[in-house]
């Protein structure tokens, strides 16, 4: 600015010994009726100044302006500041769990900023954590009200709609995020696992395909594909409860399809024989499906049938062509054993148990010995053997176990109810008491009421 005077200055003093060369003048209208007389010197001169005038203000105001938008600048930038600690500082809280103290540094920034996009998030979760979900709906909502473009608000807002059981708004947020990212394998696995918990099999089924077409790992893949299977089974269980058989065999063949060892469609696939009273055909669906499987299920299920129907020598048959396969399958000589018994089979079940007795996989052996030495009229041999079962509860009967969460259940079903894995129960004894046994029921092969009606107890216990 100095400079540019200095300049300035200058061009007057050059303008001034100009006009003393130069004195003629020029008339200068003002108004059409109003002139004056100027010399030329003095109108440059004058057009000079008022030009340098309004460059002198404009740089004022560029000058000023500057200064203002630092000083605005530097004010949003010690408020972000003052935010961005106290967002710090709630974090810092959140995560050694003293939310009440969290809370209060997420508000104390949201004073200063009301839009601050991480605040609102995380002070969100921390009510959802205290079940306040009001609040955390409210806060999430705002949160996309400032950015709706961030998928991570939308998920804030899910968790809370799932944890308050507001399924169908659940999905309306998930589908938006789909409608932002078709293939956020997140929003996928969410929106199928709510299908999956309101029986919504045709639309869980939908979204489980478009799962398995995404790039996955091995593991997710194989996780992925059994998940499929279990929906594809309750698909034709639901078909199979309305009567739409022709629905349901297709369902349970597209899963037997896909994988031969999925168990629960070999047992809806023989539901539905059952339910068409083709009792034939279940059978060798089920002698079938062991020969592929390997899984004892199928042999019980066999057994049933078998005893209802008055056949106890294909299911021996079946038993002791297993055993003869495999001679060191423990299991399956207990299970022979265990028919050998209902059968009033004595000699043969005293045989065979003999020759398991003291497994550690079967501790109720020495109370079906004991048993059998009674039925073969060695009392002393009996009493040895009931000496040993002590410990022992009065009956065993044939749980199942889930071999992921190791919950049991006497009632068979294609889905884990601990832990929701489908194909995941295997067969296996257990001791139970007596008046606990009659609570329960033992796993159904869904016999037609004309097979079922006269079943005795000795179907439901050993003895």
């Amino acid at each position: 600015m100095p400079f540019l005077v200095f300049l300035f200055l200058i061009f007057i003093a050059v303008a001034a010994y100009f006009s003393q060369l130069n004195p003629n003048t020029i008339t200068f209208l003002i108004a059409p009726d109003q002139a004056y007389n100027v010399s030329l010197t003095a109108l440059i001169l004058l057009s000079v100044s008022l030009g340098g005038l309004l460059v002198m203000i404009a740089s004022g105001v560029r000058q000023t302006n500057a200064l203002y938008l630092n000083w605005t600048y530097r004010k949003r930038q010690k408020k972000e500041t003052q935010v961005e600690n106290s967002y710090k500082a709630g974090v810092n809280a959140f995560i050694a769990k003293r939310y009440t103290d969290s809370i209060s540094f997420l508000k104390k920034g949201l004073a200063i900023n009301a839009n601050h996009l991480n605040t609102l998030l995380k002070l969100g979760e921390i009510y959802r954590i205290q079940k306040n979900f009001s609040e955390a709906i409210a806060l999430h909502r705002r949160a996309i009200l400032v950015d709706d473009q961030n998928i991570e608000t939308l998920f804030q807002l899910a968790d809370d709609l799932e944890a308050t059981r507001q399924s169908d708004e659940a999905v309306s947020v998930l589908q938006e995020i789909l409608h932002k990212d078709e293939t956020n394998q997140t929003a996928l696995v969410r929106l199928r696992d709510i299908y999956i918990s309101l029986a919504q099999w045709e639309e869980a089924h939908s979204i489980a395909e478009k799962l398995l077409k995404l790039p996955l790992s091995d593991e997710m893949r194989e996780k992925e594909q059994m998940i499929f299977l279990g929906i594809k089974f309750e698909k034709g269980i639901a078909f199979l409860k309305r009567d739409q058989t022709e629905a349901a065999r297709r369902a349970f063949k597209s899963a037997v399809k896909i994988n031969k060892l999925f168990l629960p469609a070999y047992i809806g696939l023989g539901e539905i024989y059952i339910k068409e009273d083709r009792l034939e055909s279940s059978m060798t669906l089920f002698e079938k499906g062991y020969d592929i499987t390997q899984n004892l299920i199928l042999l019980h299920r066999l057994e049933e049938i078998c005893l209802e129907l008055g056949q106890p020598d294909r299911i021996l048959q079946v038993y002791q062509k297993a055993v003869k396969k495999q001679p060191s399958g423990m299991a399956l000589k207990f299970y022979l054993g265990k028919l050998y018994y209902r059968l009033e089979m004595i000699d043969e079940a005293f045989d065979l148990f003999s020759d398991i007795e003291g497994h550690d996989h079967f501790q109720d052996i020495q109370k079906i010995m004991g048993i059998l030495y009674l039925r073969r009229g060695e009392p002393l041999r009996a009493a040895e053997a009931f000496q040993k079962a002590l410990a022992l509860t009065t009956s065993v009967i044939v749980p199942y176990r889930c071999t992921l969460c190791h919950s049991e259940t006497i009632l068979w079903s294609g889905r884990c109810t601990g832990c929701g894995a489908w194909n995941s129960y295997e067969p296996t004894p257990i001791r139970m008491d007596k008046e606990e046994s009659k609570e329960m029921i033992p796993a159904s092969v869904g016999l037609p009421a004309s097979l079922s009606k006269n079943r005795s107890s000795k179907t439901e216990e050993f003895f």
